[in-house]
């Protein structure tokens, strides 16, 4: 038997290519082995409070950008999270079912307090919750996350367990990690720390032209290079070291480990290098997103296609919640 696959990326725009290479190359051969759900997270966007004239169009701009990555909404249930309603229901009820407490002490709404100290609101605090919702409402076996969403995860897996405690059932399964047979990626961003996001404006986008690319690696954080060949790499380094490994052949990895090695590395070689690299694996993507993105209609299609067979999963398993709950007609 198949097992449901879900993931999901926020609407906030472009996708860069740690979302890429962290699990988007992997989908198309998902697609044919288990049953995948992928959504754009628009209710998620939602608490960054994005500006309404561009909220569509980072909502169509993912959309052109997952298909062009290689999804097929033929194979996957492709879909936009605030056209299936059920996915709002189920949160509210899941709300009721989660605490304050455990809500706070998650990594990430500690972290959105320390950055953005002006907008703590609700929808941080239950971001979680609704993530959960996401990947329970279709009972998910499986869910794509890098390792910054690993807690989340758990999480997810604290409220199914929790709910059928609660209610003495077997209802929800306890969803795992889909790592595809290896450990989480996580790629790193450009700036010298951390991961690769949008809201800290450090990396590369599948709809990035050469020209972009070019400039933004070049520009990207090193350091004066090594003062000793048994040193350890310097985090900035090892990032580069990082997206080489993951978007270039062995040999030319191997090559500037050496170079590194033997106190002969050029910084500016080696990220001349890594953006060719990078345009080589990015650039037909975005020939195709750009094709894509202009096609409204088979935006359009595709999107209420993925909504219908969405809901349709949605809509059982939150009457079965319901009626486990006690909610019935009148």
């Amino acid at each position: 038997m198949k097992e449901i696959v879900l993931s999901g990326i926020r609407s906030t725009g472009n996708l860069h290519i740690g979302n890429y290479f962290g699990a988007l190359r992997n989908f198309i051969r998902m697609q044919d082995e288990n049953n995948c759900f992928f959504f754009i997270a628009d209710l998620h966007s939602l608490t960054t409070h994005p500006d309404p004239e561009n909220f569509h169009e980072n909502i169509k701009t993912v959309l052109a950008e997952y298909l062009a990555s290689g999804l097929d909404p033929e194979k996957s249930v492709i879909f936009v999270q605030s056209m299936v309603p059920e996915v709002s229901e189920l949160y509210t009820l899941m709300n009721m079912w989660s605490y304050v407490g455990e809500l706070e002490r998650t990594s990430s709404f500690k972290e959105k307090v320390r950055k953005h100290p002006n907008n703590v609101n609700a929808g941080l605090l239950t971001y979680p919750v609704l993530m959960a919702t996401d990947i329970l409402i279709h009972k998910a076996n499986k869910v794509p996350v890098g390792k910054d969403q690993e807690q989340h995860l758990e999480m997810a897996r604290v409220f199914a367990r929790r709910f059928n405690n609660m209610y003495n059932v077997e209802f929800f399964p306890e969803p795992s990690a889909y790592s595809f047979g290896t450990e989480l990626v996580k790629i790193p961003g450009l700036d010298g720390t951390g991961k690769m996001g949008k809201s800290e404006g450090n990396g590369i986008y599948l709809a990035d032209d050469g020209k972009t690319i070019r400039k933004k690696v070049m520009r990207a954080v090193t350091d004066s290079g090594p003062a000793d060949a048994d040193a350890p790499m310097s985090e900035p380094v090892q990032n580069l070291f990082t997206i080489l490994q993951t978007v270039s052949d062995s040999e030319v990895v191997q090559f500037y480990k050496d170079k590194y090695k033997s106190g002969e590395i050029r910084y500016g070689d080696m990220k001349k290098q890594l953006a060719d690299d990078i345009c080589k694996v990015t650039l037909p993507i975005r020939e195709r997103i750009l094709e894509i993105k202009g096609n409204d209609k088979y935006l359009s299609e595709t999107v209420k296609y993925g909504a219908e067979k969405a809901r349709a999963s949605a809509s059982k398993t939150l009457a079965g919640v319901k009626e486990i709950m006690g909610f019935k007609w009148f």
